[in-house]
């Protein structure tokens, strides 16, 4: 089975991507969905996120703004809440791994959006990068509800540029021209990787 990491950044285009290869019979991991139901009622993490942040923990779970608000504050504690909250991730995301492989899937792919900042390409066979001209991305941001340019510009500030992922990826899926060219690479990347004799870019 090839494991395929999808990244990119905000605005790219990249859920709508994810949505495209599942729309092809591919299995998608979506990382912050993964963490959403961690920290939804009755979450996996909430006993931990609990103790390492007295007072973020309620009747419908972590209150993200709360502890968001925290960990802003005071940015030493964002080593705690990792230390707490990957390693559950982690195994969500060997289970789902493990699931398409019971299934027979020919191709599994982890929607991370942070990847490359956190190692995770090295566990995966190609990184597919979803990426768009700079004036698209921002008027797609900016079209949010509640966006403002100074937002944008911090959260970009968070995220490897994106013309550092460009250079590491293995794959650029553009998605200037739509969700149908989008569709295209993505049957053409499908093709391409599970292709007899393909083998891993990542993994030895």
């Amino acid at each position: 089975m090839i494991v395929l990491g999808l990244t990119g950044s905000i605005g790219m285009g990249k859920s709508t991507t994810a949505r495209l290869f599942a729309e092809e019979g591919a299995p998608v991991w979506d990382a912050d969905a993964a963490v959403h139901k961690l920290y939804g009622p009755h979450g996996g993490a909430l006993a931990g996120v609990g103790e390492a942040f007295p007072g973020v923990v309620g009747e419908t779970g972590v209150d993200r703004a709360a502890l968001g608000a925290r960990v802003s504050a005071d940015p030493r504690l964002l080593a705690r809440l990792e230390s707490v909250v990957h390693p559950l991730v982690l195994r969500e995301r060997l289970a789902f791994l493990d699931r398409c492989e019971a299934d027979g899937a020919k191709l599994a792919v982890l929607d991370v959006p942070l990847l490359f900042e956190t190692g995770a390409d090295q566990m995966v066979d190609a990184v597919a990068v979803v990426s768009a001209d700079h004036e698209v991305q921002t008027a797609r941001v900016l079209s949010r509800p509640g966006m403002t340019a100074e937002k944008f510009e911090a959260l970009k500030g968070r995220q490897m540029s994106d013309a550092d992922k460009r250079a590491r990826a293995d794959f650029v899926i553009d998605t200037d021209s739509g969700v149908e060219t989008a569709r295209q690479q993505v049957k053409a990347l499908i093709a391409a990787v599970t292709q007899p004799g393909w083998t891993s870019l990542k993994r030895v």
